[in-house]
């Protein structure tokens, strides 16, 4: 339940006005709410300003100090540098801005200024100079610890704290704490008005981590409150419990052309588990590249058209369709099911008349057009769920009544953000990898490696094996300067391997030309496939063995992490070369994860801390909510605490569970 006072809008509280709400706008602040939760960047100790005469090289300082003299500079290439010379009783020092011409209106000659910055020795001037970080004019209020909001052009440091002191003063009491006083106590935070106002103008430094704990564990909470809830209302709901037949199961398994790994065993109980029970199944299916989670979903898919019911399996795009259709026919030969394939470039009366008569049914997201509909859908998968929206999900939920629902992924995602994301869903991991797989070897290759790695290649290809190569691009870009994959493909075919087969792949290709390419592939026909990120998702071909990954820098850890797992399918050695030239940190970071494990979930933990959570999935639609102070990075500790909480209090006090969970919405 939302408080009036709170949605007050921020234009009208004292001090802000129509022109100063239109610059908070743009720093998503509209109401007195949004002002109270409106939190520091960071803060700067004014009890440590220190006399210049005592400033060092190196140092990151604090001075006080009156404006002596101002001189502002234009480069060639129009580039501001504005130089100003600060004095204290001590003595002085230049002060430097760079790129900002609009403070040479602001200051003036006898100007008291508070200035943080770097001290560096300037080899052009012969003196120490102060590159400066964050100032203010000196009015004599602004000493102590001092809170530094994020800004916008207009908006001052003075202003926003001025109008910040006016809203807690005014509107604090109104910020109801929802928090049970037990969980809070237990914990051992501090009550939410206590914390807010700290985290705005704390008295020492050391009081700031206690209170931002006390938020995060807030937005950690009530998240997870809403998991816990959903889930919750899933286990009232009535369901399909399907009736498990042992010898059935175990005759699909034996016919299996291979054994089950322990990992899938254990999966597969737990699947059987929530198969027989009176609600529907929610269970997310965790298993890094070629661990074998197609199988699992074939076993109980298996379990649901035994019972009499239909299953669907939704992929992203046709060719993980049409591969996912062509496996499970081998699978399930003389099994006597019908499956059928069903994706966007079939005509909608083909799409209609298929799913009545079919027990399997594998497609894209034509199965959630609204002329699609089945006779009994039991059981819903989801392949690769992350590339779906929340509605595209439901959609084909929603043609069943209450079917149980299985979602995989082959995209590793660290356990803070698993609990994040699928937090309302049982989780099954398979962290085996089926016997015989030899693992890939990874090389880093600069430009002067090119020619030995193409060399090694090409005896690659003499012995019978394949290879993709992957590019960013698909056509050469005048602005960015990375491998086309289409210029690649000629370069290659020409001037590299001419002896040798080389096809192109790529996104913007029909349907029918990719089958046509995949299925050339497939048979050997084309020794090199000249590849986009279309192949980075369920390409299966054994008999490709190396991946070269042009311009690795440019992908992301979790993405290069796919694409590596389009080899190493078969029982042969196989190969992962990355070139490139990587300079940021961030880059040089990913390759070294690349070439220090193979292992998706420690790939999966790099990209968050290299990324952040935000990035780590590389979709808009992550499903992952933003937070006002937490950091599931290095909160993981809060996190796990406040899920604990929030799942307690849902099981031992449903009432007050609920009741708060409507209080905070």
């Amino acid at each position: 339940m939302s408080n009036v006072k709170l949605e007050t809008p921020a234009q009208y509280v004292k001090g802000v006005g129509p022109r100063i709400a239109k610059l908070l706008k743009k720093l998503e602040v509209e109401t007195v709410e949004d002002l109270l939760y409106f939190f520091p960047r960071d803060y700067e100790d004014r009890t440590q300003i220190r006399p210049i005469a005592r400033l060092q090289p190196s140092d990151n300082a604090i001075i006080r100090a009156e404006v002596a003299s101002i001189n502002h500079q234009i480069t060639r290439n129009r580039f501001s540098i504005l130089k100003v010379i600060l004095s204290d009783p001590s003595g002085s020092i230049q002060a430097v801005w760079f790129n900002q011409p609009y403070l040479l209106k602001l200051f003036r000659r006898g100007m008291k200024l508070i200035v943080s910055g770097k001290i560096e020795y300037s080899t052009y001037e012969h003196s120490l100079q102060l590159t400066v970080k964050d100032f203010e004019v000196d009015m004599g209020d602004a000493l102590g610890i001092v809170p530094h909001y994020p800004l916008t052009e207009g908006l001052y440091p003075k202003t926003i704290r001025s109008i910040i002191k006016t809203v807690l003063d005014k509107y604090l009491d109104d910020l109801k704490d929802h928090l049970p006083d037990n969980i809070r106590q237990e914990q051992q935070y501090p009550k939410l008005a206590e914390a807010v106002r700290t985290l705005h103008f704390p008295k020492s430094l050391n009081e700031i981590e206690p209170a931002r704990q006390r938020l995060a564990f807030d937005d950690f909470f009530w998240f997870q409150l809403e998991l816990g809830q959903r889930r919750k209302n899933n286990q009232k709901a009535v369901g399909i419990p399907l009736k498990i037949e042992p010898d059935k199961v175990a005759k699909a398994i034996n016919a299996l052309p291979f054994v089950l790994t322990g990992a899938q065993k254990q999966v597969m109980e737990e699947i059987e588990h929530d198969l027989q029970a009176q609600h529907p199944m929610n269970r997310l299916l965790q298993g890094d590249v070629g661990s074998g989670k197609t199988v699992i979903a074939v076993l109980a898919a298996l379990i649901a058209i035994n019972n009499g019911y239909q299953t669907a399996i939704m992929a992203p795009t046709e060719i993980l369709a049409q591969q996912h259709f062509d496996k499970i026919i081998k699978l399930t030969k003389g099994l006597k099911i019908k499956v059928k394939l069903l994706t966007g470039t079939q005509q909608k009366k083909e799409r209609t008349k298929i799913i009545d008569k079919w027990d399997l049914v594998i497609g894209t997201h034509a199965l959630i057009e609204e002329q699609v509909s089945f006779r009994n859908l039991g059981l819903v998968i989801i392949d690769e769920q992350h590339r779906f929206g929340v509605m595209q999900r439901m959609g084909l939920v929603k043609k069943g009544a209450n079917p149980h629902v299985l979602v995989m992924s082959a995209t590793p995602i660290p356990r803070t953000l698993a609990l994040m994301l699928y937090g309302d869903l049982d989780r099954s991991v398979i962290d085996e990898m089926p016997p015989g797989r030899t693992p890939i070897k990874t090389h880093f290759i600069t430009q002067t490696k090119r020619k030995s790695a193409y060399n090694f290649i090409r005896e690659k290809i003499k012995e019978g094996r394949q290879v993709f190569v992957v590019c960013p691009l698909v056509e050469q870009s005048e602005a960015l300067d990375l491998k086309a994959c289409e210029d690649e493909a000629v370069f290659l075919q020409k001037e590299v391997f001419p002896e040798y087969k080389v096809g192109l792949i790529h996104g913007r290709m029909s349907g029918k030309e990719k089958d046509a390419i995949m299925q050339a592939f497939l048979g050997n026909k084309i020794n090199l496939l000249v590849s986009t990120t279309v192949i980075e998702v369920g390409i299966d071909v054994s008999n490709a063995t190396i991946m070269l990954i042009e311009h690795a820098e440019r992908f992301g850890l979790s993405q290069l992490h796919q694409l590596r797992g389009r080899v190493g399918r078969g029982s042969e050695q196989s190969y992962c070369f990355l070139v490139g030239n990587p300079k940021t940190p961030e880059a040089k970071g990913r390759i070294k994860a690349m070439l220090d494990t193979i292992d998706g979930f420690k790939i999966a933990e790099a990209d968050l801390r290299l990324r952040g959570p935000g990035d780590v999935l590389g979709l808009r639609q992550s499903g992952l909510p933003s937070f006002r102070v937490a950091d599931i990075i290095k909160d993981e500790k809060i996190l796990q605490a406040a899920r604990i909480a929030a799942f307690n209090l849902i099981e031992m006090e449903p009432e007050i569970a609920r009741n708060i969970w409507e209080c905070q919405r």
